[in-house]
C-alpha cells in the first residue's frame, strides 16, 4: 500500500511540474525572468503548493519515520553502551578489589611464614643451646666425678705405699684400718694446707 502510494505521489509531482513548461510554450519570445507573469506564477505557486501536500502528505511521515526510528536506534545503542561500560567498571571494580584481597592475603602468608620461620630458627637455637649446655653440665659432672675418683685412687695407693714403706721401716704390720685411718687423717691435713 505504501509504495502504491508513493508512487501515485511521484507521479502526480512529475504531471504537476510540468505545467509550467507547458504554460511556457504558449508566450511569445524567449521567457524573460524578470519581467512577471501571471499565469507563470499562479502555475508556479499551484505547482509549489501541490508538490508541498504531496510531500507533506506522502514523503514527509516516512522520512521522519525513518529518522525518528534511526534516532531512536542510537539512542539504544548509546543507553546500551553505557550500560555496557558501567557493567565493564563494576566487574573491573570487582576483580581489582579481589586482586587486592589476594595481594593482601599472600603477603600476610609471606608475613606469617616469615614469622613462623624465625620462631623456629630462635627454638632451635634455643634447644640447640639447652642441649649444648647439659652436654658441658654432664661433661663437667664426668669430670668432676672421674676427678674425685682420680684423687681418691690416688689418696688409696699413696696410703697403701705409706704403709708398705712404714711397715718396711718399722718390720713390723700395724692393724690396717687403724695404720689407714691415721695416714688418711694425715694426707686430709696436707691437703687443707
Amino acid at each position: 500500500m505504501r509504495i502504491l502510494n508513493q508512487s501515485a505521489a511521484f507521479i502526480a509531482a512529475f504531471a504537476v511540474s510540468a505545467a509550467p513548461l507547458l504554460a511556457q510554450e504558449h508566450a511569445e519570445g524567449p521567457p524573460n525572468l524578470l519581467k512577471p507573469e501571471g499565469g507563470l506564477m499562479f502555475w508556479t505557486l499551484i505547482i509549489f503548493a501541490g508538490l508541498f501536500f504531496i510531500l507533506y502528505r506522502f514523503a514527509w511521515p516516512v522520512l521522519l519515520e525513518s529518522v525518528q526510528s534511526r534516532e531512536n536506534a542510537l539512542r539504544e545503542a548509546l543507553e546500551k553502551a553505557q550500560r555496557d561500560r558501567d557493567e565493564a567498571a563494576k566487574v573491573l571494580a570487582e576483580h581489582t578489589a579481589k586482586l587486592d584481597a589476594a595481594r593482601g592475603e599472600a603477603q600476610k602468608l609471606i608475613a606469617d611464614g616469615r614469622t613462623a620461620a624465625e620462631k623456629m630458627k630462635a627454638q632451635m637455637l634455643e634447644d640447640t643451646k639447652k642441649q649444648q649446655d647439659e652436654l658441658l653440665a654432664r661433661a663437667k659432672r664426668d669430670i668432676e666425678g672421674e676427678k674425685t675418683k682420680a684423687i681418691a685412687d690416688l689418696r688409696r695407693e699413696a696410703v697403701d705405699l705409706a704403709l708398705s714403706g712404714a711397715s718396711k721401716v718399722i718390720e713390723k704390720n700395724l692393724d690396717d684400718a687403724t695404720n689407714r685411718k691415721l695416714v688418711e687423717d694425715f694426707l686430709g691435713s696436707v691437703g687443707k694446707r
